[in-house]
């Protein structure tokens, strides 16, 4: 199982949309890098649920439902389903993240305009760590 991050502005789709939903396709990347990520992902893999814009916090735990398909009739874009599987129980914030040595090598701290982007397994476990506190 991998483990991934997927930015949404809470005012367009927050985590609360997707507990209503009950899933969603994570549709609209348009970026390469990005959907290069959406294409890597497989049913069962994991990903935090990140809200961007002021809250700035990992808020939940979704999975992968379904690999990547095709998005729209332009470009090779992508997308993926997923559900949520559970909130964290406190939300990890940018700041945190930016202070855990654990996550130096964090690929979103380091390419922070990236929507979608993969969470290694010691840095996944961090994040769990942290949530719980």
């Amino acid at each position: 199982m991998s483990h991934w991050l997927l930015k949404s502005e809470p005012e367009s789709y927050s985590w609360d949309d997707l507990v209503r939903d009950g899933g969603t396709e994570w549709d609209g990347v348009r970026n390469n890098a990005a959907a290069a990520h959406l294409r890597a992902m497989r049913p069962g893999d994991r990903a935090l649920i990140y809200h961007s814009g002021k809250e700035k916090a990992a808020v939940g735990v979704a999975e992968v439902t379904r690999g990547p398909r095709k998005d729209g009739d332009e470009g090779n874009w992508v997308s993926v389903a997923i559900k949520p599987i559970a909130q964290l129980p406190h939300p990890v914030t940018l700041a945190a993240m930016k202070a855990e040595p654990a996550l130096a090598a964090l690929p979103m701290l380091r390419q922070s305009r990236l929507s979608v982007s993969p969470v290694g397994d010691a840095e996944w476990a961090a994040i769990e760590r942290m949530a719980a506190r």
